[in-house]
């Protein structure tokens, strides 16, 4: 099996943020908690709680955005 780009869920503070998500996209999400869950031997539980693990290693790995942050700091 290949290895996914999330690993396990990190425990954290979270901030209450609302999304309205297309049906398809939550099915691919609910599908991807799967995967992950057999990967990783543990439940993910609410899929939902993938969202944020997903678009840090999105911004972690956009290297158009990390340039522009570089460029922005003092």
């Amino acid at each position: 099996m290949p290895k996914l780009k999330l690993g396990a869920i990190a425990d954290d503070k979270p901030v209450r943020v609302t999304v309205d998500l297309p049906a398809a996209i939550h099915r691919q999400l609910v599908a991807y908690a799967d995967v992950l869950a057999q990967e990783t031997g543990s439940p993910v539980g609410d899929p939902a709680k993938l969202i944020s693990p997903m678009i840090e290693r999105f911004m972690a790995t956009d290297r158009a955005f990390a340039k522009a942050r570089r460029t922005r700091q003092p």
